[in-house]
Parts: C-alpha cells; sequence; structure tokens
C-alpha cells in the first residue's frame, strides 16, 4: 500500500520513515508523488490541522494520506506557540526567530514546563479517518544546546536524561519523540 505524507519538510519525512519503516510499500513526500499543495491550516486545533491536510491529499491522490500538526506548548504561556508554533515570530518556518521569541517571552520567568504535541491523522481512499496523539514533556531551557533536531528541539529540555532535545541523536529522539508517541498510537488503531 502507498503512503502519501502531507509534508514536504526533510526532518519531518526522515522522522516518519524511519518510525514507520516496512509498514507500507511505499512512503512518499509531496513532492515525490509529483503533487503541489499547500493546505491552509485554519484549524483551532492540532487534529482538525492535521485531518484537514491529510484529506485534502488523499483527494488529490486517492491514496493513504498520512498529516500531523504539531507544536510547542509552554504551560506559563497560556499552551503558547501551539498551533502557531511554525510561525511564531510572523514568519513560517523562520526556527531561529521563533526561538528568540519564546526565550524573550519566558525572560525572568521560572516555570518553564512545556510540551510537544502531535496530532496525526491518516486518511484512506474510502474516506475513513484514523487519528492519534503523542507528548513528550519537558521544560525551557534558559539557552540553545545541541546540533541534532529542528524547531525548538535545541531549547526543549529533557530533565530526566539531563539534555535538549537537540543533544540525542537522531534515533533516541525517533524513540521518544512526540511524532513517534503519535505515530505508534495510530499505528495501534490500524
Amino acid at each position: 500500500m502507498k503512503l502519501i505524507i502531507a509534508s514536504n519538510n526533510a526532518h519531518k519525512l526522515e522522522e516518519i520513515r524511519a518510525i514507520l519503516g516496512g509498514e507500507f510499500e511505499e512512503i512518499l513526500s509531496l513532492r515525490e508523488s509529483g503533487i503541489e499543495h499547500e493546505t491552509i491550516e485554519d484549524g483551532s486545533t492540532f487534529a482538525a490541522n492535521a485531518e484537514k491536510k491529510a484529506r485534502e491529499i488523499m483527494e488529490l491522490s486517492g491514496c493513504c494520506a498520512l498529516a500531523d500538526d504539531s507544536g510547542l506548548c509552554v504551560d506559563v504561556l497560556g499552551g503558547a506557540p501551539g498551533i502557531y508554533s511554525a510561525r511564531y515570530a510572523g514568519e513560517h518556518g523562520n526556527d531561529a526567530a521563533n526561538r528568540r521569541k519564546l526565550l524573550c517571552e519566558l525572560n525572568g520567568k521560572d516555570n518553564r514546563s512545556a510540551h510537544f504535541t502531535c496530532s496525526m491523522a491518516l486518511v484512506r481512499p474510502d474516506g475513513s479517518v484514523v487519528t492519534a496523539e503523542g507528548y513528550v514533556y519537558g521544560e525551557i531551557a534558559r539557552e540553545e544546546a545541541g546540533e541534532h533536531g529542528f524547531g525548538y528541539d535545541s531549547l526543549f529540555y529533557l530533565p530526566d536524561r539531563g539534555c535538549t532535545m537537540a543533544q540525542l541523536e537522531p534515533e533516541e529522539k525517533n524513540a521518544i519523540s512526540h511524532r513517534s508517541n503519535a505515530l505508534h498510537a495510530l499505528l495501534k488503531k490500524l
């Protein structure tokens, strides 16, 4: 069975492929599928955005489509940046600006607890949908550390491991990430 990932984000694709491994005959990005499409993420939740993206790609391709929407939720900021994580500083995908803004917002705050959330949606050609969520809990570091990962990984500190997500080797991160947890929960439902 062919699965189209509703993304061209190389980091996400690498992580999803590593986790799903041999579950599908083929796992393709939008680009690899010849699909040029950008979903307008106007849902009020991670789950709504994930399902909308997957449904649009399934309708365009006629294949199973998998989409996720994920982000960082910081407790003292009322869950922000949340669904706006990729464009927190105003420009979509500017990870460095997003991290700078987050550090400014947390300046002087002692409570730095946070979690990553990932909502996954798989939409089949018959229109049925399977959804799951995954989380990873930690706190926001006071400065960046680590060379791996992307997004907020260099600020997301894991107290039980004594390092940030960006200091973990990719295989180790994939084993504990919010995306991994959501994918494993999704696979249990399939």
